[in-house]
């Protein structure tokens, strides 16, 4: 059976890496879109991809692609995916999914009402050493879990035209970085029933660091930290009475883990081998719900909750974006 085509919609950098990790791992891509003619283009003849497109609206419209890539800023999101909904594709949207929960909610319902699959990039949850960390985090292998640990930061661009420092396009740290500590914190101790957070903001009014505690009400805490003008270890940590689980650096990407017993002796090294950067794995997930499998992480109701934990965080912190008045 032939596999889906797919269609890239913008052509940013994580594009470009998505658009390599399909193609070397044997996906269709069918075609990319631009508001620049020239940029698709480029980007085509770059990847190897038939047929460029010089808007959204003639990439949506393409009769050979059936799965839609929105790899646009976050505050494009909602509108890229509702273009793609409209036309009956369906969607896979780079993480953050929306700006704001209203706006998840808001696409989640077109794709049910339009019998279309929808799915957040969250590509680390589909990663061979995540899928055993959950596997040994639901097995009791680490006891009765209670602390998640989880940093994201890196040194990114302080440029104030950056969209990173832009609000009107969602910068800051949190929806670009932030999301993976708390999207992994969600996945292994699920969704809190409170959150303290504390954040230090740029001149442009968007978080540069952020701190965030989620709370349950057994007294399991996930303690995140996420900034955006410093590079740190970004490891992740999972704590138990029996043990513990440590991820590497860069815990979101292909890494390695170790399962410690509660002396500290290695139980279980994960390091599986991973092609290219890892990308394909979040693709194939959504492959297989298009054929009718059942999500095996992260369904639609899940990331529409998670924007909703990015929403009490943003107001906590003082960071605001041009949906939130129109709430």
């Amino acid at each position: 059976m032939a596999r889906p085509g797919w269609g890239i919609l913008a052509t940013g950098g994580i594009a470009h890496a998505f658009a390599r990790d399909l193609i070397a791992e044997g996906f269709t891509v069918a075609a990319v879109g631009s508001r620049r003619l020239e940029a698709a283009r480029s980007f085509a003849a770059e990847h190897g991809i038939p047929t460029a497109h010089g808007s959204y609206e003639e990439l949506v419209a393409d009769p050979a692609v059936e799965i839609v890539y929105v790899a646009t800023p976050h505050s494009h999101h909602a509108e890229s995916a509702l273009l793609a909904i409209a036309a009956g594709k369906h969607v896979l949207v780079e993480k953050a999914f929306t700006l704001t929960q209203r706006d998840a909610r808001r696409v989640a319902d077109a794709a049910a009402e339009a019998g279309v699959v929808v799915m957040e990039a969250m590509w680390t949850r589909f990663l061979p050493h995540m899928i055993r960390v959950r596997e040994l985090v639901r097995s009791g292998a680490l006891g009765e879990v209670r602390t998640v640990l989880a940093d994201h930061t890196q040194s990114l661009p302080l440029d104030p035209a950056h969209r990173l420092q832009n609000p009107e396009l969602g910068g800051g740290a949190l929806l670009d970085l932030g999301i993976y500590p708390v999207s992994f914190a969600v996945d292994v101790l699920g969704l809190p029933q409170g959150i303290r957070a504390h954040a230090a903001l740029t001149a442009t009014g968007v978080d540069r660091q952020t701190a965030m505690i989620l709370d349950y009400a057994d007294g399991r805490q996930a303690v995140l930290h996420t900034a955006l003008d410093t590079a740190g270890p970004n490891r992740a940590a999972v704590i138990g009475t029996r043990g513990y689980l440590e991820i590497e650096r860069t815990f979101y990407a292909p890494t390695v883990a170790t399962l410690f017993d509660e002396r500290g002796e290695v139980v279980e090294r994960i390091a599986p081998v991973v092609a290219q950067r890892g990308m394909q794995f979040q693709a194939a997930e959504l492959e297989a719900r298009v054929a009718g499998a059942e999500p095996t992480s992260l369904p639609i109701e899940e990331t529409v909750a998670i924007m909703g934990v990015l929403d009490e965080v943003r107001r906590q912190i003082g960071v605001r974006y041009a949906p939130d008045d129109d709430a």
